[in-house]
């Protein structure tokens, strides 16, 4: 694949592309300055929401607005007011955690995990899912950083990863209740295969990782086996998704390399489609 950046889209660390078909828009966010960016691909035009602190990941909602993961907190933004009301606490201020990768999952819940943000980089962190009324569970604990949400195309599956841990886990999931069962490790790449980042999942219902540490995007079969790897122009890729009217434009964003540079977000034709992206049923005003 031939990526291209985009321009006017370089960033500190750009993450969390979301494709709103709807919309016909991209979406990303820059975590450590809190916004989110907005391009419609017809027009060229472009919005940004600011918030104060790092956003870790967001969401399309059913009604048009954003369910969006903050330091410590979920809340919904609209997208037309930049109104922002907070939804559920997941972690206690200053707690040496954030909130970290997040997606909407075929439950119309917001799937979203945290990590430990200090340099020890310990196994305190967990997996959230927060419902349309904010209830919150805790779906598995013991992460280091969690990562890599995707659902299969059928919504029948969970995959999940720890960039920390180097491993990819892969779920049951009853979409009627958010019950995971079944677990599965199905692959742990390393640092020269490509640490597991953020992730989306194709037509196929193959599994793409974002390779953060060998600059590549990994395309596992359901079971872990690596079916193709693709070089990146950019060293630290960050996630992958899917856009497009066709759902055959694969967008990936990227970080700050610590040997300089800036983060940003590519594009390339796709070899194969993705999967329209889940919405979040908020029942909040």
């Amino acid at each position: 694949m031939n990526f291209t950046p985009i321009p006017g889209t370089e960033a500190a660390l750009a993450e969390s592309p979301v494709w709103d078909d709807r919309q016909g828009a991209l979406l990303w966010a820059d975590i450590p300055v809190g916004t989110i960016h907005e391009l419609t691909l017809a027009t060229g035009a472009r919005r940004t929401w600011v918030l104060s602190g790092p956003i870790g990941s967001f969401g399309l909602c059913e009604d048009g607005r954003l369910i969006v993961a903050r330091r410590e907190e979920v809340g919904v933004l609209d997208r037309d007011s930049a109104a922002y009301a907070p939804l559920a606490r997941l972690l206690p201020a200053g707690a040496p955690q954030r909130l970290n990768d997040g997606k909407v999952g075929s439950d119309g819940a917001f799937w979203v995990g945290a990590m430990d943000d200090t340099p020890q980089k310990r196994p305190i962190a967990a997996l959230y899912r927060v419902d349309g009324a904010g209830r919150v569970e805790v779906k598995r604990a013991g992460l280091i950083t969690s990562n890599g949400l995707a659902f299969a195309p059928d919504g029948r599956a969970l995959y999940h990863s720890d960039s920390r841990g180097c491993w990819i886990e892969r779920y049951d999931l009853d979409p009627a209740t958010g019950a995971l069962s079944g677990q599965t490790r199905i692959a742990s790449p390393g640092e020269q295969d490509g640490r597991p980042d953020g992730a989306t999942i194709d037509a196929e219902g193959c599994y793409w990782s974002a390779g953060v540490s060998a600059g590549c995007l990994n395309r596992y079969a359901p079971n872990g086996t690596l079916l193709a790897r693709y070089p990146l122009p950019a060293p630290a890729p960050t996630m992958p998704c899917f856009g497009g009217a066709d759902l055959r434009t694969l967008f990936v964003t990227s970080l700050s390399p610590a040997t300089g540079g800036t983060g940003l977000v590519m594009a390339a034709p796709a070899p194969v489609a993705g999967v329209a992206p889940w919405r979040f049923a908020a029942r909040m005003k």
